[in-house]
């Protein structure tokens, strides 16, 4: 078992009304009024106010965390409303941290919400954890995981780690100077990212709503455990949730001997990489914008227009004259004989990340004059045609 004493000294006695609203917390003994003025008194940061951060905050909320910090900088978005159940259909196109202050402070406005209204990186990511207890983080790309990772080692503060995909969700718990020599970071489960285009991003692959919540209170579950000082705790251990099969399953994560410490904060864009080198070769001056595939399609010239993404995601939205070859296809050389010969070829996906990928290898098999389009069908879709959606 993991059992590490409590994280946060216990706050001042409770109020009448904080001891009827946390009654149900207060007659379990092994949370009690300590535990309860222990979550009063406890400082905690959420990073993004996404799919596992909407059920999160809201938990830690109900649960009476004192002060809860919110890290987001984007904007709600229709297609967010699927999963992240802090915001409704009124906030579209308001400040999704914002939105969530807000929500939160319906569930208990007697929460100090701070607003960290910034994108997370390397120049002020230890200052603000120092400013915490304990820090969340269920962020959906691997530089920012490798970025909260390393900045809760530099400020010494633990963290809960939550992932999703489809149906599969993963937590745990990393700490590397946890007391009694248990500590444990995220490096030693994933010593290095995986590479570009290897894992596709929630965006890219979708994900099941309701599987962010099952993460997200096992995330809030962890961080009560923690502040408490409470249960055994997933440090050391990988819980993966497989919503399909309905199981859970423990997987032991061992400290790496050999791996080196963490002394400073890197670039971490360039250390997980978001397309890979051949993919970024291939794209440079073979890349062309909305606006200029628009003037291709209207002009004499005869292009092949190669959609790289998946048959899932071409039932939801096309552009006219485009042909389906998935990427998967294009990459294993199984497609190659069904590209045309005779015409210039232009390569899409979603984003423009996929298409840069198989652009590098039809330009290895002969297609000189190639090119991929820049911010792929969204952009599209964007700039050049709004009637399509938009997923």
């Amino acid at each position: 078992m993991t059992v590490l004493p409590p994280l946060v000294e216990p706050a001042g006695a409770l109020s009448y009304d904080e001891v009827a609203r946390y009654s149900r917390h207060l007659i379990i003994p092994d949370v009690g009024t300590l535990g309860q003025r222990r979550l009063r008194a406890a400082r905690v940061l959420v990073i993004g106010a996404g799919g596992l951060g909407s059920p999160a905050l809201l938990y830690l909320a109900a649960a009476g965390i004192g002060t809860l910090g919110i890290v987001e900088f984007d904007d709600v978005e229709l297609s967010n409303l699927q999963r992240q159940i802090i915001h409704g259909t009124s906030d579209v196109g308001r400040s999704k941290a914002a939105s969530a202050r807000d929500s939160i402070r319906e569930v208990n406005d007697g929460v100090d919400v701070v607003l960290h209204e910034s994108r997370l990186d390397r120049t002020n990511a230890v200052e603000l954890f120092e400013q915490y207890d304990l820090i969340l983080d269920g962020t959906d790309n691997f530089a920012t995981r490798y970025l909260v990772n390393d900045a809760a080692i530099l400020a010494g503060k633990p963290y809960v780690w939550g992932s999703i995909y489809r149906f599969e969700g993963q937590v745990s718990v990393f700490w590397e100077n946890a007391p009694g020599g248990v500590g444990i970071n995220y490096r030693d489960l994933y010593p290095e990212a995986p590479p570009p285009g290897m894992v596709p991003s929630c965006a890219e692959g979708g994900v099941l709503g309701v599987l962010c919540a099952s993460i997200g209170s096992i995330m809030v579950t962890e961080a009560i455990k923690l502040i408490t000082g409470i249960g055994d705790t997933l440090l050391g251990r990988l819980m993966v949730y497989d919503a399909l099969a309905m199981t859970y399953r423990t997987i032991k994560v061992q400290r790496d001997p050999d791996r080196t410490p963490v002394t400073e904060l890197i670039d971490y864009d360039a250390f997980c990489g978001v397309v890979s080198d051949e993919g970024a070769a291939a794209a440079d001056g073979s890349t062309i914008t909305p606006f200029e595939l628009a003037e291709l399609l209207k002009s004499s010239e005869d292009i092949a227009l190669i959609d790289v993404r998946e048959p899932v995601e071409w039932d939801i939205v096309r552009i006219d004259g485009a042909t389906l070859i998935p990427k998967g296809r294009i990459l294993s050389g199984e497609a190659l004989t069904e590209l045309p010969q005779d015409r210039r070829i232009v390569l899409h996906c979603k984003t423009g990340i996929r298409s840069a990928e198989a652009l590098a290898v039809i330009k290895r098999a002969g297609f000189g004059d190639a090119v991929h389009l820049q911010g792929g069908i969204v952009a599209w879709a964007t700039q050049v045609d709004p009637s399509l959606p938009v997923y």
